[in-house]
């Protein structure tokens, strides 16, 4: 007889932050039946991925297994959980369950995608249950920094599962519902947790979370005293920020513009799934360009740096007809992410010059993260008493020290990174196999792998610039005139003075005059020997070896 396993498998979101794609499986090795938790993205920057729009996991692994998957689960509506939803369904076509707010934006996205909307089953959370194969799935409401974000309760023939994905601990979280010590703990009394799956985000920050309602009246102070036009930007999927902020620009008698297809599109569906009602009244831009700038506050997307949201256009100069002026104020209400820093400098330094107010989140005080911090999970820890502990949602410092905390607290844990399977049936967590993972790029309207080439040849032209070398032979397979050559990123001066086309022109048709038959004859050989003069004069003229491509065209006899 067979036995069969429960298994755990992090295809992103492990070792990382963002991105997260999780695989559970139950059944005998090799042939699991497998249900998904969340499709997300992470963003790209330009040193590593010029170009490209949106990052996401690699599901190939996945998608040859798409016979054996069950269901897709949504933990909640941010990007890094949802946002890869419409690009990577078409390859597993199974059903996707989700509670209301996250069933409404993974609807807008599969829409934008032209891919069904009935997709998408939306689900009452726990007592309710999803039967998905040998899985029974419940969704429980967490607090968080989006509305409805909800942990999975996994139920299996080897045991319970409990898959936090992204919570604090938040019991007046301003929108959406709060966290429930009692109710988290009946879960753990109703059924034993065999494996805990929990967020690591904060698990460097020592000191107990504070709640989302803690900097409401530190917010309505700092707009009430704030001259000139306020500007406030946030992560557009924070709801409960912005209707915090919102209220306290109502209550300096301050008009709300928003500002930001993302945010406007968050505020709709939190409105339309009916996790938040009575926002204050909001102005368009036509009607705030009439309204006195003390008695206006724009809410505005790119707390990020964002080069297309409104803050960096702001900070560019106009936008639909807005401009910042001296003596405005541009609050950031919300934490950089690592990576993030210089292009949010960017703007900082740009609306200094125009000699407006910047202020961060000062330390917390205009600011509150989504995440639990390590005295919060550890609490977490206690009230569900789990055999073993799996961290996710992290770097691996992030993971490494969540596994110290377990095995202090007589946890077993172990670190899983992206494509380690992990087996969950024993007494303790076992690697049981690697495989391989990776990163999928949508560049523009095309996936493409992060392997395929098309980004790294992209890096190399940024980095050494790029020459095109044209030559045309005759029906003799002699050259036709002289080679002619087009720069791409590279100085048009080299050594002496001299334009780089000329010299490089000169050596090439120098070459051409005196190359072999054997050479002309024959394209492989002419267009490496080619590259090898271009490269040269390069190196000698700038000091660069520029990535080179070289046409030659061969007229045919009649």
């Amino acid at each position: 007889m067979t036995s069969n396993r429960l298994i755990y498998l992090p295809l992103g979101g492990a070792g990382e932050i963002g991105m997260n794609c999780y695989v559970y499986g139950y059944g005998p090795e090799g042939k699991e039946r497998l249900i998904v938790v969340d499709l997300g993205v992470t963003f790209p920057e330009m040193s590593g991925s010029p170009g490209v729009d949106l990052i996401m996991a690699d599901i190939t692994w996945l998608a040859e297994r798409a016979d054996r998957v069950e269901a897709i689960f949504i933990t909640h509506a941010h990007e890094d959980h949802i946002g890869a939803l419409g690009l990577l369904w078409p390859r597993l076509k199974k059903k996707v369950y989700a509670r209301r707010f996250t069933a409404t934006i993974g609807r807008l996205k599969l829409d934008e995608a032209g891919l069904p909307a009935d997709t998408i089953t939306t689900v009452e959370p726990r007592p309710t249950v999803i039967e998905a194969g040998p899985f029974k799935v419940q969704f429980v409401p967490v607090s968080h920094s989006i509305p409805e974000s909800s942990a999975l309760i996994i139920d299996t023939p080897a045991g319970r599962v409990f898959h936090t994905a992204d919570f604090k601990i938040d019991p007046d979280p301003v929108v959406g519902e709060p966290w429930d010590d009692a109710a988290i703990a009946a879960i753990a009394a109703e059924r034993p947790i065999k494996a805990l799956m929990c967020d690591s985000t904060n698990v460097f920050s020592v000191h107990p979370g504070r709640s989302e309602s803690s900097i409401r009246e530190p917010l309505r102070e700092f707009i009430a005293g704030a001259g000139g036009m306020v500007v406030a930007t946030t992560f557009g999927s924070n709801v409960a920020r912005l209707r915090t902020l919102a209220e306290a620009a109502r209550a300096a008698d301050r008009s709300i513009c928003v500002l930001g297809r993302s945010m406007r599109r968050m505020l709709s569906a939190s409105e339309q799934a009916g996790v938040m009602s009575n926002f204050p009244r909001t102005v368009s831009p036509e009607e705030a360009l009439e309204i006195p700038r003390r008695n206006l506050m724009l809410l505005v997307t790119g707390s990020q740096g964002e080069r297309r949201a409104a803050s960096a256009q702001l900070s560019r100069g106009k936008y639909l007809g807005l401009e910042l002026k001296a003596g405005d104020t541009f609050l950031f209400s919300s934490k950089t992410i690592p990576g993030n820093e210089r292009e949010v400098l960017r703007i900082v330094n740009a609306l200094s010059e125009m000699n407006v107010d910047v202020v961060d989140d000062c330390g917390g005080k205009y600011h509150v993260s989504g995440h639990a911090n390590r005295p919060d999970l550890e609490h977490v820890h206690r009230l569900l008493l789990p055999d073993m502990l799996i961290p996710m949602h992290g770097e691996h410092r992030h993971l490494r020290e969540h596994v110290k905390i377990a095995h202090q607290a007589g946890i077993a844990a172990e670190i899983a990174t992206n494509g380690m399977m992990i087996d969950l049936t024993g007494e303790t967590p076992q690697v049981v196999e690697y495989i391989e993972t990776g990163r999928v790029y949508l560049d523009g309207s095309t996936l493409i792998g992060a392997m395929d080439g098309v980004v790294r040849d992209r890096i190399r032209m940024a980095l050494n610039g790029h020459v095109m070398v044209t030559v045309i032979l005759d029906e003799s397979d002699e050259p036709l005139g002289e080679a002619w050559v087009e720069l791409s990123g590279l100085p048009q001066v080299g050594r002496g003075d001299r334009a780089l086309i000329e010299t490089l022109e000169g050596d090439l048709s120098e070459f051409l005059d005196g190359a072999g038959a054997k050479v002309l004859r024959d394209d492989n050989k002419l267009d490496e020997a080619l590259r090898r003069v271009v490269r040269q004069v390069c190196v000698e003229e700038i000091g660069k070896k520029p990535e080179v491509t070289v046409v030659v065209s061969r007229l045919q006899a009649e």
